[in-house]
């Protein structure tokens, strides 16, 4: 299970739309360690001269890991956090989170991050079976 969803959260859905603020509260109670990494590279965004920040450090067991992969692969999860914190988030492998700032989704950066290319020069043999 991807989320751990309140029943009166679950009752809330059920009845029609959720707002974004109550979706990311339950991602942040759920995904802890995907919230960590995720802010964590965010504020440090925030602190760099241009903005971009990104987080290569494996993830300290499995689990952990599941959480990022579940948060960053899910458009539901992932456009939720992208819409609260006001960034795009970008993802590599099994750990590599990258935020960019949205004025930047056109810039170089960016573009040679999520390209092809930029995937295949962050393969290492360590990452194989992450």
């Amino acid at each position: 299970m991807s989320l751990d969803v309140s029943p009166a959260l679950l009752e809330k859905a059920e009845r029609g739309e959720v707002s974004d603020a109550e979706f990311v509260a339950c991602v942040r109670e759920s995904l802890p360690y995907a919230w960590e990494v995720i802010t964590g590279v965010i504020a440090e965004a925030d602190g760099a001269p241009d903005g971009f920040a990104d987080n290569e450090t494996p993830p300290p067991s499995e689990a952990a890991r599941g959480q990022l992969l579940r948060a960053l692969a899910s458009d539901a999860i992932r456009g939720g956090l992208e819409r609260h914190f006001g960034v795009k988030l970008a993802f590599q492998n099994c750990h590599r989170v990258a935020v960019f700032r949205t004025s930047e989704m056109d810039s170089d950066r960016y573009r040679a991050f999520v390209s092809v290319r930029g995937q295949l020069l962050n393969q290492s043999p360590e990452l194989r079976d992450c």
